[in-house]
């Protein structure tokens, strides 16, 4: 559970989260899901906020049994493959999940 005022003070970005999460049409609960992950670890440097809103998402997806592939979620944020796939696990972990291990 995040304060009201992480989700002011971040707004913009959870407003660009719902736009990527639109544009792969993402569950409701994927969305949530990739809320609480980008709202645990944002990170200080505006650059590095989008791989991560990227990689929230993706991870949101997989936690909701809503996947998507890595690929269509960068494609749809506008960040690369690698971006996704570098940050993804940790994003879980932080979060107090296990990452799969397929």
């Amino acid at each position: 559970m995040h304060s009201a005022r992480d989700r002011v003070e971040y707004e913009p970005w959870l407003a660009e989260l719902e736009t990527i999460a639109d544009r792969l049409e993402l569950s409701t609960e994927a969305r949530s899901c990739a809320v609480d992950l980008f709202l645990t670890d944002v990170p200080e440097s505006d650059r590095s906020k989008r791989a991560v809103l990227a990689a929230s998402l993706y991870a949101g997806s997989l936690v909701a049994g809503d996947g998507r592939t890595q690929g269509a979620v960068a494609d749809a944020a506008d960040v690369s493959r690698l971006s996704v796939q570098s940050r993804w696990k940790e994003l879980l972990e932080a979060a107090g999940l296990e990452p799969p291990r397929w």
